[in-house]
Protein backbone atom coordinates (compact mmCIF):
# COMPACT_ATOMS: atom_id res chain seq x y z
CA UNK A 1 0.00 0.00 0.00
CA UNK A 2 1.19 3.51 -0.82
CA UNK A 3 2.88 5.48 1.97
CA UNK A 4 2.54 9.23 2.46
CA UNK A 5 4.60 11.48 4.68
CA UNK A 6 2.49 13.13 7.38
CA UNK A 7 3.21 16.85 7.42
CA UNK A 8 6.57 17.82 8.92
CA UNK A 9 7.09 14.42 10.57
CA UNK A 10 9.02 11.33 9.52
CA UNK A 11 5.84 9.23 9.83
CA UNK A 12 5.11 7.42 6.57
CA UNK A 13 1.43 6.53 6.78
CA UNK A 14 -0.93 4.55 4.58
CA UNK A 15 -3.81 6.46 2.93
CA UNK A 16 -6.24 4.69 5.29
CA UNK A 17 -6.15 4.47 9.07
CA UNK A 18 -8.32 2.55 11.52
CA UNK A 19 -10.88 4.71 13.35
CA UNK A 20 -11.83 3.43 16.81
CA UNK A 21 -14.59 5.82 17.92
CA UNK A 22 -17.30 3.13 17.78
CA UNK A 23 -14.97 0.71 19.58
CA UNK A 24 -15.59 2.74 22.74
CA UNK A 25 -18.91 0.91 23.06
CA UNK A 26 -22.10 2.02 24.80
CA UNK A 27 -22.78 3.97 27.97
CA UNK A 28 -21.44 7.42 27.13
CA UNK A 29 -22.84 10.53 25.47
CA UNK A 30 -21.38 10.14 21.97
CA UNK A 31 -21.67 6.38 21.71
CA UNK A 32 -22.37 4.46 18.50
CA UNK A 33 -24.16 1.82 20.56
CA UNK A 34 -23.10 -1.52 22.01
CA UNK A 35 -19.88 -3.02 20.69
CA UNK A 36 -18.16 -6.39 21.17
CA UNK A 37 -14.46 -5.93 22.05
CA UNK A 38 -13.63 -9.20 20.29
CA UNK A 39 -15.02 -7.78 17.05
CA UNK A 40 -13.04 -4.57 17.55
CA UNK A 41 -9.76 -6.41 18.08
CA UNK A 42 -10.39 -8.75 15.15
CA UNK A 43 -11.15 -5.76 12.91
CA UNK A 44 -7.91 -4.05 13.94
CA UNK A 45 -5.89 -7.22 13.30
CA UNK A 46 -7.40 -7.73 9.84
CA UNK A 47 -6.89 -4.08 8.90
CA UNK A 48 -3.21 -4.32 9.85
CA UNK A 49 -2.82 -7.60 7.97
CA UNK A 50 -4.36 -5.85 4.96
CA UNK A 51 -1.64 -3.18 5.03
CA UNK A 52 -3.02 -0.30 7.13
CA UNK A 53 -0.29 1.03 9.43
CA UNK A 54 -1.99 3.48 11.82
CA UNK A 55 -4.85 3.62 14.30
CA UNK A 56 -6.63 6.76 15.45
CA UNK A 57 -8.30 6.82 18.85
CA UNK A 58 -9.05 9.29 21.66
CA UNK A 59 -9.19 9.21 25.42
CA UNK A 60 -12.86 10.20 25.44
CA UNK A 61 -14.05 7.38 23.16
CA UNK A 62 -15.91 5.13 25.56
CA UNK A 63 -14.42 7.21 28.40
CA UNK A 64 -11.09 5.43 28.06
CA UNK A 65 -12.38 2.11 26.78
CA UNK A 66 -11.39 2.58 23.13
CA UNK A 67 -7.77 3.21 24.11
CA UNK A 68 -7.82 0.08 26.25
CA UNK A 69 -9.13 -1.98 23.33
CA UNK A 70 -6.47 -0.57 21.00
CA UNK A 71 -3.81 -1.29 23.61
CA UNK A 72 -4.93 -4.92 23.84
CA UNK A 73 -5.15 -5.28 20.06
CA UNK A 74 -1.57 -4.18 19.34
CA UNK A 75 0.11 -6.26 22.03
CA UNK A 76 2.47 -8.80 20.48
CA UNK A 77 2.04 -7.57 16.90
CA UNK A 78 5.45 -7.94 15.15
CA UNK A 79 5.21 -4.56 13.41
CA UNK A 80 3.12 -2.38 15.68
CA UNK A 81 1.10 0.25 13.82
CA UNK A 82 1.42 3.92 14.62
CA UNK A 83 -0.98 4.96 17.36
CA UNK A 84 -2.58 8.40 17.25
CA UNK A 85 -4.72 9.61 20.15
CA UNK A 86 -6.21 12.83 21.48
CA UNK A 87 -6.50 14.91 24.63
CA UNK A 88 -8.59 17.84 26.00
CA UNK A 89 -11.92 15.98 26.43
CA UNK A 90 -12.33 15.21 30.15
CA UNK A 91 -15.13 13.50 32.03
CA UNK A 92 -16.27 13.21 35.64
CA UNK A 93 -17.65 10.32 37.68
CA UNK A 94 -21.12 10.93 36.17
CA UNK A 95 -19.75 10.66 32.63
CA UNK A 96 -20.25 14.37 31.93
CA UNK A 97 -17.77 15.53 29.27
CA UNK A 98 -16.04 18.90 29.15
CA UNK A 99 -12.92 20.53 27.76
CA UNK A 100 -9.65 21.46 29.44
CA UNK A 101 -6.41 22.72 27.96
CA UNK A 102 -4.73 23.39 31.30
CA UNK A 103 -1.20 22.05 31.60
CA UNK A 104 -1.81 19.80 34.62
CA UNK A 105 -4.92 18.33 33.01
CA UNK A 106 -3.17 17.53 29.71
CA UNK A 107 -0.22 15.95 31.48
CA UNK A 108 -2.54 13.73 33.49
CA UNK A 109 -4.39 12.78 30.31
CA UNK A 110 -1.16 11.87 28.55
CA UNK A 111 -0.05 9.58 31.39
CA UNK A 112 -3.48 7.91 31.48
CA UNK A 113 -3.43 7.34 27.70
CA UNK A 114 0.06 5.82 27.85
CA UNK A 115 -1.16 3.39 30.52
CA UNK A 116 -4.33 2.41 28.64
CA UNK A 117 -2.49 2.00 25.34
CA UNK A 118 0.38 0.15 27.04
CA UNK A 119 3.03 2.07 25.11
CA UNK A 120 6.05 4.14 26.12
CA UNK A 121 5.43 6.91 23.59
CA UNK A 122 2.41 8.13 21.60
CA UNK A 123 3.20 8.57 17.91
CA UNK A 124 0.84 11.51 17.33
CA UNK A 125 -0.84 13.42 20.16
CA UNK A 126 -3.71 15.68 19.10
CA UNK A 127 -5.76 18.36 20.84
CA UNK A 128 -9.28 17.05 20.23
CA UNK A 129 -11.14 20.39 20.25
CA UNK A 130 -9.93 24.00 20.71
CA UNK A 131 -11.88 24.29 23.96
CA UNK A 132 -11.70 26.49 25.95
CA UNK A 133 -10.41 28.64 23.13
CA UNK A 134 -8.71 31.10 25.48
CA UNK A 135 -6.41 28.29 26.66
CA UNK A 136 -5.10 27.24 23.25
CA UNK A 137 -1.66 28.71 23.98
CA UNK A 138 -1.35 26.93 27.33
CA UNK A 139 -2.50 23.65 25.81
CA UNK A 140 -0.19 23.80 22.81
CA UNK A 141 2.79 24.83 24.94
CA UNK A 142 2.14 21.78 27.11
CA UNK A 143 2.02 19.43 24.11
CA UNK A 144 5.28 20.92 22.83
CA UNK A 145 6.88 20.15 26.20
CA UNK A 146 5.52 16.59 26.16
CA UNK A 147 7.21 16.18 22.78
CA UNK A 148 10.49 17.54 24.12
CA UNK A 149 10.26 15.09 27.02
CA UNK A 150 9.79 12.15 24.67
CA UNK A 151 6.32 11.17 25.83
CA UNK A 152 4.91 11.88 22.35
CA UNK A 153 6.68 11.85 19.00
CA UNK A 154 4.64 14.50 17.18
CA UNK A 155 1.88 16.94 18.12
CA UNK A 156 -1.20 17.87 16.16
CA UNK A 157 -4.65 19.43 16.32
CA UNK A 158 -8.20 18.38 15.49
CA UNK A 159 -11.19 20.56 14.60
CA UNK A 160 -9.11 23.78 14.55
CA UNK A 161 -9.79 26.62 12.14
CA UNK A 162 -7.05 28.69 10.47
CA UNK A 163 -6.80 31.49 13.10
CA UNK A 164 -6.56 28.85 15.83
CA UNK A 165 -3.82 27.00 13.96
CA UNK A 166 -1.88 30.24 13.53
CA UNK A 167 -1.98 30.80 17.30
CA UNK A 168 -0.54 27.34 17.87
CA UNK A 169 2.10 27.75 15.17
CA UNK A 170 3.45 30.84 16.93
CA UNK A 171 4.54 28.43 19.70
CA UNK A 172 5.52 25.22 17.88
CA UNK A 173 4.94 23.58 14.48
CA UNK A 174 1.75 21.59 13.83
CA UNK A 175 2.34 18.16 12.31
CA UNK A 176 -1.25 17.56 11.22
CA UNK A 177 -4.87 18.61 11.39
CA UNK A 178 -7.80 16.23 11.78
CA UNK A 179 -10.98 17.78 10.34
CA UNK A 180 -14.33 16.29 9.27
CA UNK A 181 -14.43 15.91 5.50
CA UNK A 182 -16.76 13.99 3.23
CA UNK A 183 -19.00 14.41 0.21
CA UNK A 184 -21.66 15.68 2.61
CA UNK A 185 -19.37 17.87 4.76
CA UNK A 186 -17.11 20.12 2.68
CA UNK A 187 -16.66 23.25 4.77
CA UNK A 188 -12.88 22.75 5.07
CA UNK A 189 -12.30 23.06 1.32
CA UNK A 190 -12.47 26.84 1.12
CA UNK A 191 -9.83 27.95 3.60
CA UNK A 192 -8.58 25.16 5.87
CA UNK A 193 -7.27 22.61 3.34
CA UNK A 194 -5.43 25.24 1.23
CA UNK A 195 -3.81 26.63 4.38
CA UNK A 196 -2.63 23.17 5.47
CA UNK A 197 -1.14 22.52 2.02
CA UNK A 198 0.66 25.87 2.10
CA UNK A 199 2.04 25.29 5.61
CA UNK A 200 3.03 21.61 5.16
CA UNK A 201 0.50 20.53 7.77
CA UNK A 202 -0.65 16.97 7.13
CA UNK A 203 -4.39 16.30 7.00
CA UNK A 204 -6.05 13.12 8.23
CA UNK A 205 -9.77 13.46 7.67
CA UNK A 206 -12.42 11.84 9.82
CA UNK A 207 -15.85 10.56 8.86
CA UNK A 208 -15.13 10.29 5.10
CA UNK A 209 -18.22 8.07 4.81
CA UNK A 210 -20.29 10.54 6.85
CA UNK A 211 -20.60 8.33 9.93
CA UNK A 212 -21.37 5.28 7.82
CA UNK A 213 -24.18 6.88 5.83
CA UNK A 214 -22.20 6.68 2.56
CA UNK A 215 -20.86 3.19 3.18
CA UNK A 216 -23.64 1.52 1.21
CA UNK A 217 -24.15 -0.88 4.09
CA UNK A 218 -26.81 1.11 5.92
CA UNK A 219 -30.37 0.38 4.72
CA UNK A 220 -33.07 3.00 5.12
CA UNK A 221 -34.70 1.00 7.89
CA UNK A 222 -31.57 1.18 10.02
CA UNK A 223 -30.52 4.72 9.09
CA UNK A 224 -33.92 6.08 10.02
CA UNK A 225 -34.34 4.09 13.22
CA UNK A 226 -31.01 4.16 15.05
CA UNK A 227 -31.13 3.21 18.74
CA UNK A 228 -31.44 5.92 21.38
CA UNK A 229 -27.83 5.46 22.51
CA UNK A 230 -26.44 6.15 19.02
CA UNK A 231 -25.47 9.84 18.59
CA UNK A 232 -26.33 9.72 14.86
CA UNK A 233 -30.02 9.45 15.72
CA UNK A 234 -30.03 13.22 16.27
CA UNK A 235 -27.90 14.16 13.25
CA UNK A 236 -29.82 16.04 10.49
CA UNK A 237 -28.25 13.93 7.72
CA UNK A 238 -29.93 10.86 9.24
CA UNK A 239 -33.33 12.55 9.38
CA UNK A 240 -35.84 13.52 6.71
CA UNK A 241 -35.84 15.22 4.32
CA UNK A 242 -32.03 14.91 4.08
CA UNK A 243 -32.01 11.15 4.64
CA UNK A 244 -33.90 10.28 1.45
CA UNK A 245 -31.66 12.49 -0.68
CA UNK A 246 -28.53 11.08 0.92
CA UNK A 247 -29.63 7.51 0.27
CA UNK A 248 -30.31 8.37 -3.39
CA UNK A 249 -26.78 9.71 -3.51
CA UNK A 250 -25.50 6.41 -2.12
CA UNK A 251 -27.13 4.63 -5.05
CA UNK A 252 -25.20 6.87 -7.45
CA UNK A 253 -21.97 5.95 -5.63
CA UNK A 254 -22.99 2.29 -5.72
CA UNK A 255 -23.49 2.33 -9.49
CA UNK A 256 -20.24 4.20 -10.00
CA UNK A 257 -18.28 1.82 -7.79
CA UNK A 258 -19.82 -1.28 -9.35
CA UNK A 259 -18.09 -0.53 -12.65
CA UNK A 260 -14.76 -0.88 -10.85
CA UNK A 261 -15.65 -3.60 -8.35
CA UNK A 262 -15.72 -1.03 -5.53
CA UNK A 263 -18.26 -0.33 -2.80
CA UNK A 264 -20.05 3.01 -2.33
CA UNK A 265 -17.90 3.54 0.76
CA UNK A 266 -14.70 3.09 -1.23
CA UNK A 267 -15.91 5.67 -3.74
CA UNK A 268 -16.70 8.13 -0.94
CA UNK A 269 -13.32 7.61 0.75
CA UNK A 270 -11.41 7.83 -2.54
CA UNK A 271 -13.15 11.13 -3.23
CA UNK A 272 -11.65 12.63 -0.05
CA UNK A 273 -8.20 11.19 -0.83
CA UNK A 274 -8.24 12.86 -4.26
CA UNK A 275 -7.68 16.26 -2.63
CA UNK A 276 -3.96 17.11 -2.74
CA UNK A 277 -3.98 18.46 0.83
CA UNK A 278 -5.35 15.23 2.31
CA UNK A 279 -2.71 12.79 3.58
CA UNK A 280 -5.02 10.06 4.84
CA UNK A 281 -8.56 9.16 5.80
CA UNK A 282 -9.79 7.55 9.01
CA UNK A 283 -12.16 4.65 8.35
CA UNK A 284 -14.24 3.62 11.33
CA UNK A 285 -14.42 -0.13 11.88
CA UNK A 286 -16.56 -2.26 14.16
CA UNK A 287 -16.27 -5.74 12.66
CA UNK A 288 -13.69 -7.58 10.52
CA UNK A 289 -16.04 -7.94 7.55
CA UNK A 290 -16.09 -4.15 7.15
CA UNK A 291 -12.42 -4.12 6.13
CA UNK A 292 -13.18 -5.55 2.69
CA UNK A 293 -15.66 -2.73 2.07
CA UNK A 294 -13.09 0.04 2.53
CA UNK A 295 -9.58 -1.26 1.85
CA UNK A 296 -9.83 -0.73 -1.92
CA UNK A 297 -10.15 3.03 -1.44
CA UNK A 298 -6.41 3.25 -0.78
CA UNK A 299 -5.60 2.68 -4.45
CA UNK A 300 -8.87 3.54 -6.23
CA UNK A 301 -8.80 6.71 -8.35
CA UNK A 302 -11.91 8.48 -9.61
CA UNK A 303 -11.88 9.79 -13.17
CA UNK A 304 -12.57 13.45 -13.92
CA UNK A 305 -15.90 12.41 -15.49
CA UNK A 306 -16.91 10.50 -12.33
CA UNK A 307 -16.02 13.49 -10.19
CA UNK A 308 -18.13 15.69 -12.48
CA UNK A 309 -21.14 13.39 -12.09
CA UNK A 310 -20.77 13.48 -8.31
CA UNK A 311 -20.59 17.27 -8.32
CA UNK A 312 -23.64 17.49 -10.59
CA UNK A 313 -25.73 15.43 -8.17
CA UNK A 314 -24.66 17.54 -5.19
CA UNK A 315 -25.69 20.70 -7.02
CA UNK A 316 -29.25 19.45 -7.59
Amino acid sequence: MELRRLGNSDLQITPLGVGSWAMGGAGWRFSWGAQDDRDSIAAIHLAIESGINWIDTAAVYGLGHSEEVVGRAVQGIPRRPYIFTKCERRWNERGEIGGSLKADSLRAECEASLRRLKVDVIDLYQIHWPNPEEDIEEGWTTLAKLKEEGKVRYIAVSNFNVPQMKRAQAIAPITSLQPPYSLLARAVEKEILPYCAEQNIGVIVYSPMRAGLLSGAMPRERAGALPDDDWRRHDPDFQEPALSRNLRFVELLRAMGARHGRTPGEVAIAWTLRHPAVTGAIVGLRRPKQVSGVIGAAEFRLSSEEIRKIESFLLL
